[in-house]
């Protein structure tokens, strides 16, 4: 029952009317607490890790058919200041959990006609050296462009580069292969990406982000990070020993973006991956390759497990899923989205990878078992 129709109730004792505002209060935290005990074997799993303190604080968002199901924070955003974690308000650093947004970016780049995926990335940044091959927006797309990834310090970066200044990181470098015979995770193919949408739009890739894809969605709460004070965001750390987390140092992601510069919250990401399970702002048909495995020119047999800009792939237990894994400075995610389940998990870390895989596999193993039990 809504307050607002309570109080337009007429000539409603007042015992009656308190009666109303208590049974609408209990109502509303009787719901909660069943929501947390459908998931109470996944609960015990996450407040183990932050009791062996493997992470500060951790935000998990999932949710059925369109419905979110259960959505809780753990441990804390702030450590020092014992500030909790608050999935629809705590921002954490999202790193490449960022590329399926840029993804997104670039699908309505496409239906815009600005580039087109098997084009050259000569025809849209035609100052970018020359390589021994021509290269694909679909290769870079794919991470089959050869192009290399992060060496020594260039991931700690913290000169305040625009994405063009960051192309110069990687541009004079040799390719590793021909593109389309291999695979090679690279972020800088998506800084490149990022660089081309820029130039043919004529605008700023945070302003096209923000107008195709986060206005749109409504992903309120994700945001460029430019090392801003931001409502909610967390203390990003990494672990310092075995039982303690030191806040990580200042980097600088704003130039690369489009592949790992992106903050939000688990409820955010959990509503954009929504988004692409309903179809209503994306047509499945344009969304197709973007989450179909790409094959090698060389030996079509052979899968890379990732479409163009989603990891596609199976999880430990078999189910499918398109999605990403974020690694970042002082931030960790993983989001999942099951179509044949109807499933969308996004869980978010305040640390740099805690190293704990099996875990997060048996927390997502437990998150199927409730929903499958409450059927």
């Amino acid at each position: 029952m809504e307050l607002d129709n309570i109080f337009k109730m007429r000539r409603l004792p007042l015992s009656i009317l308190v009666s109303c505002l208590i049974i609408f209060s209990c109502s509303n935290q009787l719901l909660a607490q069943r929501a947390t005990e459908k998931f109470n074997r996944a609960e015990r799993i996450i407040s183990r890790m932050i009791r062996k303190h493997k992470i500060p604080g951790l935000a998990i968002t999932v949710s059925k058919n369109q419905e979110v199901v259960w959505s809780e924070g753990f441990g804390y955003a702030d450590l020092k200041n014992k500030i909790p974690v608050i999935p629809n308000n705590t921002v954490f650093r999202i790193a490449s959990v960022s590329k399926p947004i840029a993804a997104m970016a670039l699908l309505k780049a496409v239906e815009e006609g600005l580039v087109m995926l098997d084009s050259s990335i000569y025809n849209y940044v035609p100052y970018f050296p020359k390589k021994r091959y021509d290269i694909s927006i679909r290769q870079l797309a794919g991470h089959m462009s050869g192009i290399r990834n992060y060496k020594g310090n260039e991931f700690k970066n913290n000169k305040p580069l625009r994405i063009r200044d960051g192309i110069k990181l990687f541009e004079s470098d040799s390719l590793l292969f021909k593109p389309g015979t291999d695979f090679a995770y690279s972020s800088y193919n998506w800084n490149l990406i990022s660089l081309a949408i820029q130039e043919q739009a004529k605008i700023p890739f945070e302003d096209f982000v923000k107008t195709r894809v986060l206005n749109p969605f409504q992903l309120n709460k994700t945001v460029a990070d430019k090392n801003k004070v931001i409502d909610g965001k967390a203390i990003f750390y990494r672990k310092k020993g075995k039982r303690r987390f030191k806040p990580v140092s200042e980097v600088s992601n704003y130039f690369k973006l489009a592949s790992g510069g992106y903050l939000s919250t688990s409820e955010d990401i959990t509503k954009f991956g929504n988004v692409l399970l309903k179809d209503s702002l994306i047509q499945h048909d344009q969304l197709r390759p973007f989450i179909t495995a790409q094959k090698l020119n060389t030996d079509e047999s052979r899968s890379t497990y990732y479409g163009l800009g989603f990891e596609v792939s199976n999880d430990s237990n078999g189910r499918f899923y398109f999605g990403h894994v974020g690694s970042g400075l002082g931030g960790y995610g993983i989001f999942y989205i099951y179509p044949e389940q109807g499933v969308v998990i996004t869980i978010l870390i305040n640390c740099s990878n805690p190293e704990i895989d099996k875990t997060f596999n048996k927390l997502i193993d437990s998150v199927f078992e409730s929903l499958e039990s409450n059927q």
